[in-house]
């Protein structure tokens, strides 16, 4: 049974078409066909149930599938096992928070093809949340704070952040001191997460509202030093606003609890070694960098809105 078949038919299940399994494979549309064909016919079963949307599991297919994952991804182990030393090849995609990616961890990525020359290295730069599993990334960078899931997540580094406004919110509004009076002011989010703040060793979480919202953490620190209202955000985004008094923190007896950059992988019993490489990568450039320390020092820091 040839690898490159059981590959195909993997990346057609989990991608759900033979489309975008083309697409993450590199190869024409023909070519997924026919293996998926070859395959259908050795086994003598019907895998995969062609739909105008595009593939469906069958019951024989669901099973045989995760037989199939595991298949290769033990291949992919012993090939890693019989390269030299430090060798890496083939094909590394990560997806990245665009907000945080740019600054902090495209020179990491670069460092990391510079090093393995035989890599490639496709990054995708996002604030949206990504689904590895649909969309065929190895793994993604996600700052702030995990949500339970089934991926396996490495924490590569301490992130912090700040509650923000303008001076001019704060003389219009005035500066919340509890978190009951957080919540009724102006809230300026991604979407509808939620806040948490520290009192003490005791973690409170607040459900804040506002009319202005944005995926990218770049335009919510716009909005907060136009004066529309509070912000938490990363560290990274905001010390410069900060520093120039356009920005001021708030709610510094309520701070937010650290957050981490972590490196999030689909499940599986062995990571891939390029994924392992890139997570000790990430640790030995985040852990002692100083714009990745806590308040007092140049920091870089999460949010809940980064992926």
């Amino acid at each position: 049974m040839d690898i490159e078949e059981l590959q195909t038919f993997v990346e057609v299940a989990d991608a759900g078409g033979v489309s975008p399994a083309a697409l993450r494979l590199g190869v024409s549309k023909s070519i997924v066909s026919r293996r998926l064909s070859r395959l259908e016919a050795e086994l003598g079963v019907q895998l995969l149930a062609r739909t105008t949307r595009g593939a469906a599991l069958t019951e024989a297919g669901a099973t045989f599938r995760d037989y199939a994952a595991r298949v290769c991804a033990e291949i992919d182990v012993a090939k890693e096992t019989i390269l030299p030393a430090g060798d890496l090849r083939g094909r590394l995609r990560v997806a990245v928070p665009l907000s945080f990616g740019q600054t902090h961890f495209a020179p990491i990525l670069a460092e990391m093809a510079r090093r393995h020359p035989q890599l490639h290295i496709h990054t995708c730069y996002s604030d949206r949340f990504v689904d590895l599993i649909t969309e065929g990334y190895d793994c993604a960078i996600r700052v702030g704070y995990l949500q339970d899931s089934n991926l396996i997540a490495r924490r590569v580094g301490p992130i912090y952040g700040k509650f923000v406004a303008s001076p001019d919110y704060i003389k219009a509004h005035g500066s919340p001191e509890t978190p009951e009076e957080l919540v009724a002011h102006e809230a300026l989010m991604q979407g509808t997460e939620a806040w948490q703040l520290m009192d003490g060793d005791k973690i409170i979480t607040v459900r804040p509202q506002g009319r202005f919202k944005a995926d990218n953490g770049t335009a919510l620190v716009a909005a907060a030093a136009a004066g529309l209202g509070i912000a938490y955000l990363p560290d990274c985004l905001t010390h410069e606003f900060i520093a120039s008094g356009a920005l001021v923190p708030v709610m510094t007896h309520y701070p937010p609890p650290p957050a981490g950059a972590y490196v999030i992988r689909p499940p599986g019993q062995h990571p891939a070694r390029k994924i392992r490489v890139l997570t000790e990568l990430l640790i030995e450039y985040c852990e002692p960098a100083p714009h990745f320390a806590g308040v007092g020092r140049k920091s870089a820091n999460g949010a809940t809105f980064a992926d």
